[in-house]
Order: structure tokens, then sequence, then C-alpha cells
């Protein structure tokens, strides 16, 4: 494998390619996204969306697209392609799309009579600039080339709108034009590197249709400014290269700067060289600070995706710098025990009890891959204590009972992360002594443990001791059930919830459990059979009343399916590992099949990453969002964890 192809047949078939999205993004938050054919379905799609610190802070779409137009022998082929109100296309420029390759570059080829014209797009990985680069490959004479940008500068989740408040006016710029709709924005450079004639005639385009909006319930009609179009003449074999950022590049130093930025891109050679490019993409570094995107294109920074993320994708691309980075990001908004679920600064909202438990099997994983045991101690030692001492004395709807279970319950929110709420109400009600938390907690007490008695701490050490030695009873006596051989999902008073769910996974995979080997091979097992699927485990087994089989409609019909039936492809990761840890090196070549079907996946949906979500029934169906960190961070940790006991049966033969 070098590349990834669409073939003329795949992209004209709109039912086939419109389904198929490609991203690509910086390590400033900036990206780009669209579908393969270059319509634009999402209000979340756009050619160049970027920050905007100066309005909300949030990505905003500055240009949605620029429309090309070959002219050859007086005539006009128009090579974009929109949907309009109504399910009307056009122009229909897919017909004359050859093929989409994803290899070092992206690249469009389009072919009119004996006319190739080739498009490759890039970010620059430090600046929020996509660099564009035609080549007219093959032509019998010179060919004019037209480009029509289309200016939304807006919020990602709004909808632009034609008004009069809209500054249609333009400044010119070295070899380009400057662009600002509204005040306060950063200003929308295109630029070329040679001489381009510009013919200012601003325009509403009016009742563009994204149908993925309006099959998830939202508005779904926008207009668009197209401010004027840019000409130029191209000979055979010449290229031409186009900036489009918000700041003024040099263009004379567009082909050094696209050649140069080229050098940073890997080839594709696997199945590991996709994921490596998609875990890149999770990272916005500001500075010194360093955040975990949750997901393209609507999420931003979630604690518990954060921690649950890092360790995999930090091995996917080899670079734990960006780790110690993250959590540092983290730790700046940490407050009484507790961690953002979302948000930073003002913005934060404490509603997430597992995030700081999440936050003990983050820095465990990165110890045990790094040896860097005393280290993790030396930087984390107080914050470990604060959420020990926090949870053990109780506070935020959260507190360590007698039994030294916790005990989590909040009226009209869901704490857990099956956290869906309809109308106030959590759609999954998993108040009090939920399975995953406790697996957690004891994970995360054994592991403050474990490093406090490294470190000759005796007093830390011997403070758990009790817990220590009555928690596994405890827990097995409020979750276990002997007769129907699985975990309770959650208890709450004399109420036990034997719903077959994923959350029983984690205490089997946690590094620290508290079960015997043969109650965790029915665990697994019991997994198995209801709830493991080809791209992760179903939320809810199909056997159950309440089970959900499709994840799709409006926002409240997503929500009731979202944690009763849906397949998450992270919770993959849990189970490879409890498989492992129950199976031993004889079960690595099963978990390598259970990897490499992801790998049928990866030119679905979004090309080169792994979506959110999949329906619960075959044929699985990729739904939420289109490029989940943590989908992918798992499916990766899972690469780690089978090279990892492949090692060890070598290392024993």
């Amino acid at each position: 494998m070098d590349k990834i192809v669409f073939t003329k047949n795949e992209i004209s078939n709109l039912e086939y390619s419109l389904q198929r999205e490609v991203l690509r993004a910086n390590i400033s938050n900036a990206y780009s996204c669209t579908t393969l054919p270059s319509c634009n379905t999402r209000k979340y799609h756009g050619l160049l969306i970027v920050p905007q610190p100066k309005v909300d802070n949030q990505n905003h779409v500055l240009l949605s697209s620029l429309d090309e137009t070959i002219i050859q022998n007086n005539q006009a082929f128009h090579l974009a392609l929109h949907r309009y109100k109504d399910g009307v296309y056009n122009p229909k420029g897919h017909k004359y799309l050859e093929s989409y390759e994803l290899g070092l570059l992206p690249t469009h080829t389009y072919k009119v009579g004996n006319t190739v014209l080739l498009k490759q797009m890039l970010f620059q990985e430090k600046q929020d600039r996509l660099l564009i680069k035609y080549t007219l490959q093959n032509a019998d004479e010179d060919v004019v080339l037209e480009l029509m940008p289309l200016l939304a500068f807006r919020q990602i989740h709004r909808l632009s709108i034609a008004n009069d408040t809209a500054d249609t006016s333009y400044e010119n710029t070295s070899q380009g034009i400057k662009f600002r709709m509204y005040q306060n924005y950063t200003p929308l450079y295109i630029q070329f590197s040679k001489k381009v004639e510009y013919q200012h005639l601003p325009y509403w385009y009016y009742n563009f249709e994204y149908i993925r909006e309006q099959e998830r319930g939202y508005d779904y009609l926008e207009d668009l400014l197209s401010p004027g179009k840019f000409t130029t003449t191209l000979r055979p074999g010449e290229s031409l290269y186009v900036s489009c950022g918000v700041e003024e590049a040099n263009p004379f130093l567009l082909s050094r700067d696209f050649v140069k930025e080229t050098r940073f891109r890997f080839p594709i050679e696997s199945m590991e060289d996709i994921l490596r490019r998609a875990a890149r993409m999770f990272f916005a570094q500001k500075g010194t600070k360093v955040d975990v995107v949750a997901g393209f294109p609507w999420f931003g920074r979630w604690g518990r995706d954060t921690f649950i993320s890092l360790p995999g994708l930090c091995m996917a691309i080899g670079d734990w710098r960006m780790f110690r980075m993250a959590i540092d990001s983290e730790l700046e908004d940490f407050q009484n025990g507790f961690f953002p679920n979302i948000g930073s600064g003002s913005q934060s909202a404490y509603n997430s009890v597992d995030a700081p438990l999440w936050f003990f099997w983050c820095i465990q994983q990165y110890a045990y891959a790094n040896n860097a045991r005393e280290q993790v101690w030396t930087l984390y030692k107080d914050v470990m204590k604060q959420i020990l001492d926090t949870f053990s004395e109780g506070t935020n709807n959260v507190r360590m009972d007698s039994n030294f279970l916790l005990w989590q319950s909040q009226e009209g929110a869901a704490l857990t992360w099956m956290d869906a709420i309809i109308d106030g109400e959590p759609v999954t009600r998993r108040n009090g002594y939920a399975v995953e938390l406790n697996a957690l907690w004891f994970n995360a007490v054994m592991f403050y443990r474990e490093l406090a008695t490294l470190a000759c701490q005796d007093g830390e050490t011997a403070r758990w001791d009790e817990f220590a030695a009555e928690f596994p009873e405890h827990f097995k006596q409020t979750f276990w059930s002997k007769e129907k051989g699985y975990l309770a999902d959650c208890v709450y008073g004399m109420k036990k919830d034997f719903s077959v769910r994923c959350n029983m996974i984690f205490a089997v995979s946690m590094p620290y459990t508290c079960l015997s080997l043969k109650i965790r091979q029915l665990i697994v097992e019991k997994v198995k059979q209801e709830l493991l699927t080809p791209y992760g485990l179903r939320t809810l087994s199909p056997t159950s009343a309440d089970y959900h089989p499709q994840y799709r409609g409006s926002q409240p019909e997503r929500d009731r399916a979202y944690h009763n039936g849906t397949v998450w492809a992270w919770l993959i990761g849990a189970f490879a590992e409890a498989y492992l840890n129950v199976y031993g090196s004889n079960a690595v070549n099963y978990v390598e099949h259970l990897y490499r079907q992801f790998g049928n996946i990866l030119t679905d949906y979004c090309v080169g990453s792994i979506a959110e979500v999949f329906d619960g029934n075959p044929p699985y169906t990729p739904g939420g969002s289109i490029s989940q960190a943590w989908s992918v961070a798992e499916v990766c940790r899972m690469k780690y964890l089978i090279d990892k006991y492949k090692k060890a049966k070598e290392d024993k033969e």
C-alpha cells in the first residue's frame, strides 16, 4: 500500500462519494474538511476553518470553497460541485474528476478531453494556511484557469445568511486579495505564485443544502458570498500555487513553502501509517499549551477523552513530549480534585466523576510504557493524593462509602461517560454504584499504592491497606451474579441493573483488577458473545428491550441510541486488553484479527480515520464525529499491546 485511491466510477456515484469525507488539520487546530468530490454536505465543511480568538476563540469557516473552472476554446468547464435546495446539483464538476488519491498528499485529478489538471492540497503545520498546487499535467494548448472563492465567515455551529452588513470590499495585497466580511475576524488572504487577474463581482449565492445537517434535524440551508473571480493562464506542465491563510504570505516563496511542507509528510505504506497520520491531527498546540481535540469536526477538548486518548495517540506518533504538555494543560483547570469534562478556564464544566480516575489510568500507561514510575510519582503525586482525598471524603455528588465503593448520584444529571440527556433527564440512568467507575477507582488506588511503595512512602501505602484488603470482596458482592455469569452495570440501593452493557469490560481490562481469573473469563466471553462487533463494542445487548440498532435521525433520536446499542470504537481497546489479560499470548492472533478489521473502514466515512460510533447491527454504518480521538487512539494502543505480547512470547521461546 502506498496510497488510497478512489476511481472515477466511485466518485461519480454521489451516493458513494458524498458518504466519504476528507480531513486535513494542523497543530493550531485549523482544518479543512469536505467530501471526496469537494461538495460540502455539512455546516462544518470548508476549505479554511480556523480559530477566531477575537470573536469567541472557536473555529470559524472563512473560506467555504474555491470553485475551479477550465476555459479552453472559449468553452467553460466547471469543476466544482454544489448541492442547492431540493437536491439540485450545480455545477456538476464531479463528472470531470478522474480520481482522488490519498498518498503523500491528497490529489484530485481532473480530465476534460485531453486536458489533465492536478490539484494537491496541504495545511502548513505551524501556520493557519492552506496551500493548493494546480498543475496542468497535459493539454494541447494553454488553458485559462478561473477560481471563484465562496466566503462564509461564521462559526462552525451556525450558518451564513445573506445580509447587508457584510463587508464585500477587498484590499490588494502582494499578488492577491485580502477579504474580511465582519469586524474582529482575522482577514483572509488569497495569494498566488504568479500575477493573476482579479475581477471584483460581489454576489450572494443562496440556499446551499447540507444534507447531513438535514438528516441530523438541524437547519441546513446557507447563503455564501462570492467576492469575485481570479483568472490566469497555465501552460502545459506549469504549476500554480495558491495560498489561503489568515496572514500575508510571500507569494514568491509559495513553491518553496509547498516543497518544504511536503517533506514533513510521510508516505502511506501500511495501516499503521494511516493511523499515525490521523493521530497527529488531534493535537492542538498554542505556545507550550497542548490540547487534545476530542473529535472532528465539532468537538473541542474533553477531559475524559483526553485521558483515554493520550496513551494511544502518543504510542502512534512516537512523541511522549506531547503527552506531558497535554497533561499540563489539563492541570491548569484542575480544581478540588476534578478535571473539567468540557471547556477550559471560565468555560469549564466539572460534571464528570470519571475524568479524575481516567487521569490515573492515563499516567499509569505513560509510566509503564516508558518505565517512568519514579517520574510520575514526582510529577503527579500531589494531584493523585488530592483526587483520592476528595473522593474518599466525598464531594461533587460522589463519595467513597463505608464498603470502599464509589457512589455517585445527582438528580437530572449523567455523571458517567454515558451522559446523554433528553429534556433534562438522563437517557441511561446509572446513579449509585457504577461498575466501570469502581473498576477505575480500584485501579487508581492500587496504582497510587504501587508508586508510594516505590518511593518508600510507607505512610501513604499503609493508609490504603484496608481498602486493598476489603474492596475486592465488596465489589464482588455488589456487582457479581454467579447465576447470570456477569457483572451488574449499576447498583442503586436494592436494585441491581443487569443490563448487558460494555462497562463491565473495564473490571477485566484495568492493570489492577479485583476479580478471579475464572470470573474475568466469564465476563470476557459474555461481552464477546453479545456486545463485540468488528468495529467496537455495543453499549447494550441486542437482547434488551431498550436496544436501538441504528444511530441516526434527530438529536433526541440519536441520544436515545447513543448508549443503548450504538457501537463505540474506543471500547475495542479495553476488550483487547481484557482478552489478552485472561488468555495471554495465545490470544494474540485473535486480537490482531480484531485490529486488522479496522483497516476495512479506513476508506469509509472519514478517509484515513475512524468514526466516533457505528450502528449496532450490520453493516455497522459509521456515525457521529467523522474522526474521533479515542477511536483512533485505542485502535493504535491495540497494536502496541499486540507487539508487546508478541515480544514476550518470543522472549520466552
